[in-house]
């Protein structure tokens, strides 16, 4: 098999060749860089480094590797067609990789008329959400030991898709923010959720946040984490370990939300991912 070819797998492209720049590890008795996943906007890979490799970085930044090897990238909604995947080895050798990147055609719905004017945000509101988000992008900012990235994901919840990730309204010609996450209703609040994988808990707001309400996130290492929006109560608390399939929270209908549903949002780094891309079909709920 010619070393030069990324072997891609799950729903990726197949026999990708590498970038005409690839002019490392060639004379080496490895097997080739593999990569498998989804490789479209909002989604994700995961990989083996070639034997000898020092470092690894994704259009620039550095990528971690596990100590066997393997390592994960992902992509966001709004990826370029090509990423770069540069793996160097001890001695300095560079091996380049162009990862083409599939775009995808989110639902958007253009409508004729401005969005409705809302009042300014009053001075306590902007506190108090400046204040949000710093214990976010706090939780966010540190890594924490978990293999849940290497898992295959189940759905925290089984119900109707009321809401797709990538999805946007344009109204009169102005883009409004797309949805960042996807929407499961199960139709009742109370209603159980479990973790998607292994994970440790990096976030539990008791107190409801303006938008997400009582948000849970979840660590799943290795830059992969998830966040569950409008909990009307959790089972775990911050620094807990937790297991894939196990119980972690009620979903609700707290913080801006018009009715109970679970709002579940995958992040890799800054880069917003699709929950959909890394689970199962939705199975069909049980009849009662």
């Amino acid at each position: 098999m010619d070393r030069r070819a990324l072997i891609l797998g799950g729903t990726g492209l197949a026999g990708l060749g590498l970038a005409s720049g690839w002019r490392a590890f060639a004379d080496q008795p490895a097997e080739p860089f593999a990569l498998s996943g989804q490789l479209v906007q909002g989604g994700w890979a995961r990989g083996v480094v070639p034997r000898g490799t020092a470092h690894l970085a994704l259009n620039g930044r550095p990528v971690r590797i596990a100590p066997d090897g393997r390592f994960l990238i992902a992509f966001d909604r709004d990826a370029g067609p090509v990423s770069r995947l540069v793996a160097e080895s001890a001695d300095g050798t560079l091996g380049d990789y162009a990862i083409p990147i599939a775009r995808r055609a989110w639902k958007i719905e253009h409508i004729p008329i401005g969005p409705r004017p809302g009042a300014a945000p009053s001075e306590e509101f902007a506190r108090r959400r400046a204040a949000e988000l710093a214990q976010i992008n706090a939780a966010r900012g540190t890594e924490r030991a978990s293999e849940g990235w290497r898992q295959k994901m189940i759905w925290p919840a089984i119900g109707r898709l009321s809401g797709r990730f990538g999805s946007q309204r344009i109204y009169n010609g102005t883009p409004a923010s797309y949805h960042s996450g996807t929407d499961i209703a199960t139709g009742a609040s109370g209603t159980p959720f479990v973790a998607p994988a292994d994970g440790v808990v990096m976030l539990a707001a008791d107190s409801p946040f303006t938008l997400e309400g009582r948000l849970l996130m979840i660590d799943h290492g290795m830059g992969l984490n998830s966040a569950f929006l409008h909990c009307s109560a959790h089972a775990v608390a911050v620094g807990d370990v937790v297991r894939q399939g196990q119980f972690i929270g009620r979903i609700g209908a707290t913080g801006r939300a018009t009715g109970p549903h679970l709002h579940w949002s995958l992040k890799w780094r800054e880069s917003r991912l699709d929950a959909e891309l890394f689970v199962p079909p939705m199975p069909a709920p049980a009849k009662p």
